[in-house]
Protein backbone atom coordinates (compact mmCIF):
# COMPACT_ATOMS: atom_id res chain seq x y z
CA UNK A 1 0.00 0.00 0.00
CA UNK A 2 1.15 3.80 -0.74
CA UNK A 3 2.67 6.23 1.59
CA UNK A 4 0.63 9.48 2.36
CA UNK A 5 -2.66 8.72 1.18
CA UNK A 6 -5.02 10.95 1.74
CA UNK A 7 -8.72 11.86 1.01
CA UNK A 8 -10.81 14.88 -0.70
CA UNK A 9 -13.11 16.46 1.56
CA UNK A 10 -14.71 17.44 -1.78
CA UNK A 11 -15.01 14.73 -3.74
CA UNK A 12 -13.98 11.76 -1.59
CA UNK A 13 -11.45 10.35 -3.64
CA UNK A 14 -8.19 8.92 -2.18
CA UNK A 15 -4.93 9.97 -3.88
CA UNK A 16 -1.66 10.87 -2.78
CA UNK A 17 -1.60 13.58 -0.31
CA UNK A 18 1.27 15.94 -2.92
CA UNK A 19 -1.87 16.25 -5.28
CA UNK A 20 -4.35 17.89 -2.69
CA UNK A 21 -3.97 21.52 -1.40
CA UNK A 22 -3.60 21.34 2.05
CA UNK A 23 -5.75 23.36 4.35
CA UNK A 24 -5.26 23.43 8.53
CA UNK A 25 -6.77 24.76 11.47
CA UNK A 26 -3.97 25.49 13.97
CA UNK A 27 -3.09 24.64 17.36
CA UNK A 28 -3.72 25.86 19.36
CA UNK A 29 -4.74 29.35 18.14
CA UNK A 30 -7.75 27.87 15.85
CA UNK A 31 -6.72 29.92 12.77
CA UNK A 32 -7.53 28.65 9.70
CA UNK A 33 -4.84 28.47 6.88
CA UNK A 34 -3.84 27.16 3.97
CA UNK A 35 -0.73 24.70 3.14
CA UNK A 36 1.61 24.88 6.24
CA UNK A 37 1.28 24.88 10.49
CA UNK A 38 1.04 21.89 12.69
CA UNK A 39 -2.76 20.71 13.87
CA UNK A 40 -6.04 19.35 12.22
CA UNK A 41 -5.65 19.49 8.55
CA UNK A 42 -7.90 18.75 5.79
CA UNK A 43 -7.62 18.07 2.18
CA UNK A 44 -8.52 19.45 -1.11
CA UNK A 45 -8.48 18.45 -5.00
CA UNK A 46 -7.54 22.22 -6.89
CA UNK A 47 -10.69 21.49 -8.71
CA UNK A 48 -13.49 24.10 -9.46
CA UNK A 49 -16.29 20.92 -8.36
CA UNK A 50 -14.30 20.00 -4.94
CA UNK A 51 -14.35 23.38 -4.15
CA UNK A 52 -18.24 23.47 -4.45
CA UNK A 53 -19.05 20.81 -2.33
CA UNK A 54 -16.26 21.62 0.38
CA UNK A 55 -18.05 25.39 0.72
CA UNK A 56 -22.02 24.70 0.02
CA UNK A 57 -22.37 21.12 2.22
CA UNK A 58 -19.49 22.73 5.03
CA UNK A 59 -17.44 19.67 4.31
CA UNK A 60 -14.41 21.90 5.47
CA UNK A 61 -15.87 23.35 8.54
CA UNK A 62 -16.71 19.67 9.57
CA UNK A 63 -13.28 18.09 8.70
CA UNK A 64 -11.50 20.61 10.81
CA UNK A 65 -14.31 21.59 13.32
CA UNK A 66 -14.31 24.49 12.83
CA UNK A 67 -15.55 27.93 10.90
CA UNK A 68 -13.50 28.42 7.47
CA UNK A 69 -13.30 32.48 7.18
CA UNK A 70 -14.91 33.59 3.51
CA UNK A 71 -11.40 34.70 3.00
CA UNK A 72 -9.84 31.28 2.76
CA UNK A 73 -12.50 30.11 -0.31
CA UNK A 74 -11.53 33.39 -1.33
CA UNK A 75 -7.85 32.69 -1.93
CA UNK A 76 -8.87 28.95 -2.79
CA UNK A 77 -10.80 30.64 -5.86
CA UNK A 78 -8.12 32.20 -6.86
CA UNK A 79 -5.60 29.67 -6.74
CA UNK A 80 -8.36 27.56 -9.79
CA UNK A 81 -7.99 30.96 -11.37
CA UNK A 82 -4.64 30.66 -11.84
CA UNK A 83 -4.97 27.07 -13.03
CA UNK A 84 -7.07 28.35 -15.41
CA UNK A 85 -10.48 27.04 -13.78
CA UNK A 86 -13.01 28.64 -11.37
CA UNK A 87 -16.10 28.20 -9.56
CA UNK A 88 -17.85 30.56 -11.87
CA UNK A 89 -17.32 27.87 -14.49
CA UNK A 90 -19.91 25.92 -12.94
CA UNK A 91 -22.36 28.30 -12.69
CA UNK A 92 -22.84 28.98 -9.13
CA UNK A 93 -22.18 31.98 -7.17
CA UNK A 94 -21.51 31.04 -3.39
CA UNK A 95 -19.61 34.84 -2.30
Amino acid sequence: MEKDLRRCVGCRQIRPKSDFWRIVRLYPSGAVQLDTGQGRAAYLCPQASCLKAARHKNRLGRALKATIPDGLYAQLDERLTGLGKSLSELGDDFS
